[in-house]
């Protein structure tokens, strides 16, 4: 029969191995608990990187709607003695859809625009325009390709006159719809439509002089 002292020996030996052994298994727990925690917070993170971006996306597809649709309903219903009901409906001659846009005098000059990068009237890219022709100061700029894989394009067409979200597949009418759609090249999901931008316009006839 072993001694006291053998058998205490023997049995802090076997309890300091079963410590050791629970010990290394918590701490393996533990690095797949924190594996686990962390793959979940990367996404997390990565998602709201994502959510911020397209955030910012959105607001810039906007701001570029919103400013080529007030250049647009800046310009006459039609060509200056021209009919209000001309079936052909884009630039006339010495016009072009690939611009400058400053020669275009009238609304439905603008059906079947598509540029990209977006480019003022003066057909200078969208960032460095002075709107008078010209470039702005460097410092002043955006950053160099900022607004390459965007695009915007422009339709022109006329609406049913008793449903004006309506475009017509024939025929004319007293209302126009314009619409105006910007993109934004994905690498990988290709052109992503980020704004749509519709406005209605109606022809109302001069008042004949008594």
């Amino acid at each position: 029969m072993p001694s006291r002292a053998k058998f205490d020996l023997r049995f802090s030996r076997r309890s300091l191995c079963a410590h050791s052994a629970f010990t290394f298994i918590e701490v393996m727990a533990a690095m797949v608990i924190t594996s686990i925690a962390g793959a979940v917070l990367l996404l997390g993170v990565t998602t709201s990187m994502e959510d911020t971006q397209q955030s910012m996306y959105k607001t810039i597809a906007d701001g570029l709607a919103a400013q080529l649709m007030d250049e647009i309903v800046g310009g006459r219903y039609m060509e200056f003695n021209g009919s209000a009901y001309n079936t052909t409906l884009g630039p006339d001659s010495g016009e072009s859809t690939a611009g400058p846009r400053s020669a275009f005098d009238d609304i439905d000059d603008y059906n079947g625009i598509s540029f990209k990068p977006p480019v003022d009237a003066y057909n200078v890219a969208l960032g460095k325009e002075d709107d008078a022709g010209g470039t702005r100061d460097p410092n002043f700029c955006v950053t160099a390709n900022f607004l390459t894989r965007w695009k915007e394009t422009v339709t022109v067409s006329y609406a049913s006159s008793t449903d004006y979200s309506t475009k017509l597949t024939s025929g004319t009418s007293d209302y126009r719809i314009i619409e105006v759609k910007i993109y934004y090249t994905d690498q990988t999901k290709g052109d992503r439509e980020l704004a749509v931008l519709r406005r209605t316009v109606a022809y109302v006839a001069p008042i004949a002089a008594n």
